[in-house]
C-alpha cells in the first residue's frame, strides 16, 4: 500500500483533532530521526500508523489483543495502551507492514520498553510532544529534546507516572522498564564524559 493511500485510510478512522495531531507526530518524527540519526521514512511511516485503531471500540482493541497472542497483561491496565499493541498488528495485518522495527515503534509508543531502539525513542517522544500538545511540563521535554533523547523521554515518562500516581491509577511495568532503562542510559552516557 502506497503512503498516501495509508494516510488516507488512518485518515478516516480517526477525529479531525486526531488526524492534526498524526501529521504533527509525523513531522515531529521525522525532524527527530533526522537529528538524531535514526531512518526519517521508518519514523514517518511509524507515526502514521501509531495511532491506526485508538479509535477502535475497546471491545475490538481487546479482542485483536487476546486472539492474537499480544500481551494479555495489557488488558489488565488502563485502556489507553491497548491501541499500540492492537495498533501494530493491523499495520501488520491490514497495512502490510513487515518491518519489526516499525512495528515495534508503533507498539511500544505508548508504554515505552526497556532498551528502546533509536526509532522507538524518536516515535514515543514525538508523540509526547509534537507540536499540538499542551500539557503542563511539555516545554520541558521540547527543550530537552534539543540535546537528548533520553532526557527528553525521562521527562516524559516522569510525567506520565506522576500523574497516573496522582489518579491513583496502576502504571504499566513497560512503563516503569523504560524510564529505568533510560536512567541506566544516561548514567552510562554522564560516565564516560
Amino acid at each position: 500500500m502506497k503512503r498516501e493511500e495509508i494516510m488516507e485510510s488512518v485518515r478516516s478512522q480517526m477525529p479531525e483533532k486526531r488526524w492534526t495531531h498524526t501529521l504533527g507526530v509525523m513531522e515531529t518524527a521525522v525532524r527527530l530521526a533526522e537529528r538524531y540519526g535514526a531512518d526519517p521514512v521508518k519514523a514517518d511511516l511509524a507515526a502514521i500508523l501509531h495511532d491506526v485503531c485508538k479509535y477502535w471500540r475497546v471491545d475490538e482493541q481487546a479482542r485483536i489483543i487476546r486472539e492474537n497472542g499480544l500481551p494479555q497483561d495489557l488488558l489488565e491496565y488502563d485502556k489507553e495502551l491497548w491501541h499500540a499493541h492492537a495498533g501494530a498488528w493491523v499495520a501488520r495485518t491490514q497495512y502490510g507492514v513487515d518491518d519489526e522495527e516499525i512495528l515495534d515503534a508503533i507498539r511500544y509508543h505508548t508504554s515505552g520498553r526497556e532498551k528502546m531502539t533509536l526509532l522507538d525513542k524518536v516515535v514515543c517522544l514525538a508523540d509526547y510532544m509534537e507540536p499540538g500538545r499542551d500539557f503542563p511540563g511539555v516545554h520541558n521535554i521540547r527543550e530537552n529534546a534539543e540535546h537528548s533523547l533520553e532526557k527528553a523521554l525521562l521527562a516524559g515518562f516522569d510525567g506520565t507516572i506522576r500523574f497516573l500516581l496522582d489518579k491513583r491509577k496502576r502504571v504499566y511495568p513497560l512503563t516503569l522498564a523504560a524510564r529505568n532503562g533510560l536512567i541506566v542510559e544516561l548514567e552510562a552516557e554522564e560516565a564516560q564524559e
